[in-house]
């Protein structure tokens, strides 16, 4: 998936820095229930990502309850985060 793309479509721009809050929101909203009743493993991890980048992404536990697999790849994605953040 192209993050430009995903932020093309939730938010009608690449720059999500620029939103007013009022589309942030919508844009955010959509977001959430489009990741809530995705059923493709690999689309739905990448709607997670992209919520990750916006701060609004639930930990993997919860996003992937019947999804080990995706949980397990959530998890490690925050922590290759969390390693990159320190250096």
């Amino acid at each position: 998936m192209d993050l430009d793309a995903l932020l093309a479509h939730y938010f009608g721009t690449d720059e999500p820095g620029t939103l007013d809050d009022g589309v942030r929101t919508r844009g955010e909203e959509r977001l959430r229930i489009d990741f809530g009743v995705e059923q493709e493993p690999s689309r739905k991890f990448a709607l997670w990502v992209l919520m990750e980048g916006l701060g609004i992404a639930p930990l993997p536990a919860e996003a992937f309850e019947k999804e080990p697999a995706l949980r397990a790849a959530a998890d490690r994605y925050l922590d290759a985060a969390w390693r990159l953040e320190r250096e």
